[in-house]
Order: C-alpha cells, then structure tokens, then sequence
C-alpha cells in the first residue's frame, strides 16, 4: 500500500529527491545557496504606463469634479499652518497685532485690508470653532509677545470653552522637523494645485454623509459643518463663493448651525453647570489679560457681528448680561460689540455667522477705524 506521509517515491515506486530543503547545517563548509525565482516575461514598461494612466484619469476625474462644484486650491488649515504664523511672533515679530478668536475674525478680518491701512500685516491665529482661551494663555506666557491683541467672542464658542480642532498650542512648541517637511512639501507641491485637497472632499468623508446609510440606533442623521471658506498661505482666509451664490447650498449651511439651536435645559444641574464653564472660562482670561497688560499689551475683545436664526440663539442662551458684561468687568479690558457702532451692522452673513468676502473687506476697514481712532486716543490701542 502506498504511504500518503512519504513523497521520497514516485509513482512508480523510484526514489526521487526529498522536497525538504537543506540548511548550511545539512553541508559543512558550503555557503547556503541563493534561492532564485524565474521573473516571467512581461511587458513591465507597458504594465507601468497604464498604471500611472489611471492614476492619472482618477485623480484629474475626482479633481475635475470638485472645481466643477466651485472648489479651487487653497492652504490646508491645520496645526502646522498655524505654528508657522505662530513661531514669527518669536522670530522677530514680538510687536506686531495678533488675531484670536474661533472662525468669525477667521472669516471677518481681512489681512491685506488691514495691511493697507496700518501698513503692517497682521498675524492671524483664530482657529475654526475653538476658543481663543488656550492661545491668549499661550501668549501670555510668551515674554517675547509685546504686541497689541484683538480677541473675538463667539459666545456659543469661547464660554462653553468649546474646542474643536485641539493641540495647536502643543503641536507648535512640540513640531518635530520631519512634520515641519512634511508641511513645506505640502504647501509647494500640493495645495497650490489641487482644489480636491480639502478635509470635506475627502472620499471618506464624501461617503460618510450620503443619505443610503442607515440610521445608527435610531437616532437623527447630524449634518456635519461644510467647507465654507478659501484659506491663502499666510491663514489670511474668506468666504467660499458657494456658500454666497448658491441657494441649495447655503439653506444647507444654515441647516447644520441650526442642529444647535434647541431650548436649552431646564435641568438645574446642567444649568448650574453651564453657568460654572461660563465663570471658568472668564478666569482664565482674567489670569492670561492681567499678565499681558502688566508688559504692555493693549487687549480689546471684539464680539463679531452675527445674523438671522444663529443671533437669536446666541442671545438666548448667551444673553450679554451673563457673558460679555462679565467678562469686561471682570478682566478690565475694552471691548466693541457689534450692534453697539452702527457701522458694523450692515453686512452680508450668507449662513448668519460669517461675512461675504465683500463685506468682510469693509468690516475689516470699519473695524480698524474704531480702533484706531476711538480706543487709540483712550490708550486702550
């Protein structure tokens, strides 16, 4: 009978070389020889053309997509365009006028209006629905910072102390060189080419939010925020034309604020609680305030205009008595709200929070004329 754990014969019962390879141990003195792999004959040169052709039709397919929808190339915000503005702050630029603030002065203040009429440019370190706190705090600490600083309030932003895009502050101080590369690499040879490159085109992100996914759990679908703006190199930053001009897509904009507007809580918990973040964040700028006004940093907190719908949220669950008096009385420092100058009520707000790149520009121009010439000659700027 023949054995089915031996293959030392053939089926014809010879004897034919073991299939188990041998080791160097197996032949004193002899090196182990190299296995070799025959490479079949293909035409490889052929086989990569097509290849890098569909890579190419792909990429110019979904990049030609996009600019159909509006989209053209912008920088890409994150915590690496950020450091860069922050670092010249301590390469020599200790005096210049600082921004923060969440998206509001991020989309309102426009740097070259500014710059035309000061004469400098300022820097821009407002980051997208996240409180300014941590980078007061940061500036605060930082000696060489002897500049001036505006500080806008978005009051559903900065009193929840609500951070959506956490770590600038420690990506900045803590940015390894390898990902200052990496950034360098991406802002010359990426972002100023392809309009794709944006967080919300991702094909992750574009699957994510269509409508045949079913429901998790039964709960409502939650409509995530939708690229709303053009981003230039310098954080310098404006409306996306589409949130101006097409109807569909800002009633879509306007939609997502909206998911936030509800009654809020009747619970006496979660009121005291809130009312406990309020006082916690004003602290925190009465600490960071009093250490840059004691090296000479004048400070004016903005409260950037807002419209429709979202200004009927804020003022109700953020109601000025409760937050931004407060907040003033408490720090000491000067402010402007907006409804209180006439000139800064009359803007376009497509989606009720941010300006039209237009408006924007004569907002920046307003602004800069109240602080110039109003807190200048009061010594607050």
């Amino acid at each position: 009978m023949r054995s089915f754990t031996s293959s030392s014969e053939s089926p014809q019962g010879s004897v034919t070389p073991s299939a188990e390879r041998l080791t160097a141990a197996d032949r004193p003195g002899e090196a182990q020889p190299v296995p070799e792999r025959p490479v079949p004959d293909r035409p490889f040169g052929v086989l990569l053309l097509v290849a890098l052709a569909l890579f190419a039709a792909m990429l110019g397919g979904w990049e030609g997509y996009w600019r159909a929808q509006g989209a053209v190339p912008g920088a890409h915000d994150d915590a690496a365009l950020w450091a860069i503005q922050r670092r010249r702050i301590d390469a020599g630029e200790g005096d210049a006028t600082v921004i923060t603030a969440a998206s509001r002065s991020l989309f309102d203040v426009e740097l070259p209006v500014w710059e035309r009429l000061s004469g400098r440019r300022p820097i821009q370190l407002a980051i997208a629905g996240t409180s300014p706190a941590f980078a007061v705090e940061d500036l605060a600490a930082d000696p060489k910072f002897h500049g001036r600083l505006l500080i806008g309030i978005a009051p559903d932003v900065f009193f929840s102390g609500y951070e959506f895009m956490k770590g600038f502050g420690e990506f900045t101080h803590k940015e390894s060189p390898s990902q200052r590369v990496g950034k360098w690499l991406s802002m010359h040879l990426v972002e100023p080419y392809f309009a794709f490159y944006d967080d919300d085109f991702a094909l992750s992100t574009v699957l994510q939010r269509q409508t045949f996914w079913p429901d998790s759990f039964g709960r409502p679908r939650v409509l995530h925020v939708r690229k709303l703006s053009v981003m230039e190199p310098d954080r310098n930053n404006f409306m996306w034309s589409k949130v101006e001009n097409d109807p569909d897509y800002r009633a879509l904009c306007r939609r997502v604020w909206a998911q936030e507007f509800d009654p809020p809580s009747t619970d006496p918990k979660e009121i005291a609680e809130t009312r406990k973040t309020r006082d916690a964040q004003i602290e925190r700028m009465v600490k960071a305030i009093a250490t840059l006004r004691a090296r000479g940093v004048p400070v004016v907190f903005v409260r950037e205009p807002s419209a429709g719908d979202y200004l009927a949220y804020e003022n109700r669950d953020y109601p000025r008595a409760e937050t931004w008096d407060p907040l003033l009385a408490r720090t000491g420092a000067p402010g402007i709200y907006f409804s209180d100058y006439p000139q800064l009520t009359h803007y376009d707000l497509p989606e009720w929070s941010h300006m039209s790149k237009a408006s924007a520009e004569r907002y920046t121009a307003d602004l800069y004329h109240i602080l110039s010439t109003d807190f200048a000659a009061a010594g607050h700027w």
